[in-house]
């Protein structure tokens, strides 16, 4: 099972993994580094499947998040620095492109 983090960038400066992998049913986190978060500003997940558009998952300014839809969880740490999109049990299904945005 492949994930693909991208590294997106914009005003606020975003980083992630460029990839990721693991095995079917065996959990993963998906890290996101916001260093320059403003105040005010949410995390959010994207993934995104070949040849389709970005599907949104999840977002949260702080704390965590259920994410029933990837049965997974949505952390952000405490100082609001970094955040984690944790898979319980990736499927083959959950394969594609994952991609964490700042937004207001």
């Amino acid at each position: 099972l492949f994930l693909s983090p991208a590294v997106a960038s914009g005003r606020a400066q975003v980083q992630q993994e460029p990839f990721l992998e693991t095995i079917e049913g065996t959990g993963i986190n998906i890290s996101c580094s916001h260093t320059s978060k403003r105040l005010g500003e949410s995390i959010h997940f994207y993934r995104q499947f070949p040849g389709r558009e970005p599907e949104f998952l999840a977002l949260a300014v702080t704390g965590s998040k259920d994410v029933s839809d990837i049965a997974g969880q949505l952390l952000v740490s405490a100082d609001r620095r970094s955040s984690a999109l944790w898979l319980r049990r990736p499927r083959r299904g959950d394969a594609a492109v994952y991609y964490c945005a700042l937004a207001h």
